[in-house]
């Protein structure tokens, strides 16, 4: 059933990115191929760089957690472990197969089931804390230096999407520390599904919930309890995102067009669209993200260089990821 659902997903990718392709190169091929073929290698690479970074810093944050319930973990096992994970957050819709695969292999790796649960739930909860931070950025940024034009509906998905993105981490809170509060709202909700038949064992799921609240619990408790991690956590992530942000704008110099944006412009329409992409329920939000890119980006650049410069992002920010992901996944780890 996981493998049809894969190959599903990766057939769904293909159409869409051959969607996304002939949309995009229709109306001007020959200019936005002769853009990509004559841009600056140097800025390129620094492009290249600078998602490198974000995998690198990622890496770094997520191998210092681990470390605290396996110290014997190397560093090239948690870098094998994210570059793969990348691969199976773009195959999936909502980046969803990223995390169970991570449990997986720490699994795999010795790891106790109720530790890997304990290190995703850290990881995502220093994640969610830069991202929305971006975000809120974004949207003040905007809100003053009107950027973007007004009325439009790609805006407010921006706003609806920061306000999902700080709900999820007003409830990650919630969730670890108001156990009674939450174990009570589950008791109703867990009632109400049983009475309409949606479940079929009432004190199995409410079982299960307990635990996973009890899980959630201890993780975000032993987060709190090491401040100096916490804090360093979601630094790294910051800076990781502000390196994946600013990818348009070393390819923007790659095009050698150095005077329609600056890096804070690239960071807040970056955050823009990145926000987009939470409604987005296409594996790698293909589609919606581009169309975002452009949306946004195109408030700023114009024709053939904005259509090329969208298509060279994707393919470093997504296309690469999962291919080295790949690569890495099927490498040995004994290598």
């Amino acid at each position: 059933m996981k493998n049809k659902r894969s190959v599903l997903n990766i057939v769904i990718l293909v159409i869409f990115t051959g969607l996304v392709l002939y949309f995009s190169l229709k109306d001007d091929f020959h200019n936005i191929i002769y853009e990509i073929f004559t841009l600056n290698p140097i800025w390129f690479l620094v492009a290249v760089f600078l998602v490198v970074c974000y995998w690198l810093f990622k890496t770094i944050e997520v191998h210092q957690v681990i470390c605290d319930f396996k110290p014997d973990y190397t560093f090239k096992q948690t870098l094998r472990l994210m570059l793969s994970t990348q691969f199976f957050n773009a195959i999936t819709p909502f980046a969803s197969g990223g995390q169970p695969f991570q449990i997986y292999m720490l699994n795999k790796s010795g790891v106790k089931l109720t530790e890997s649960t304990n290190i995703i739930i850290q990881n995502f909860i220093v994640y969610q804390i830069p991202l929305v931070f971006l975000g809120l950025v974004a949207l003040i940024s905007n809100h003053f230096g009107h950027f973007y034009q007004e009325g439009n509906l790609l805006k407010y998905l921006v706003s609806l999407g920061f306000i999902m993105n700080t709900a999820v981490i007003i409830g990650l809170f919630i969730i670890a520390f108001a156990k009674k509060i939450n174990k009570k709202i589950m008791q109703i909700l867990i009632s109400l599904l049983y009475k309409l038949h949606i479940i079929k064992n009432k004190e199995q799921k409410l079982q299960e919930f307990e635990e996973y609240i009890n899980r959630f619990h201890a993780g975000a408790k032993k987060l709190m309890q090491n401040k100096k991690q916490f804090i360093s956590s979601i630094l790294y992530n910051l800076v990781a995102l502000i390196c994946l942000y600013l990818i348009p704008l070393a390819l923007l110099f790659a095009m050698g067009d150095y005077t329609k944006m600056n890096a804070f412009q690239v960071l807040v329409t970056s955050a823009y669209v990145m926000l987009l992409g939470s409604f987005v329920p296409i594996p790698g939000g293909t589609g919606g993200l581009e169309y975002g890119f452009i949306a946004f980006f195109g408030n700023f650049i114009v024709g053939s260089k904005l259509n090329a410069v969208m298509l060279l992002w994707r393919a470093i920010t997504y296309y690469l990821g999962m291919i080295v992901g790949a690569v890495a996944f099927n490498i040995k780890e004994r290598i």
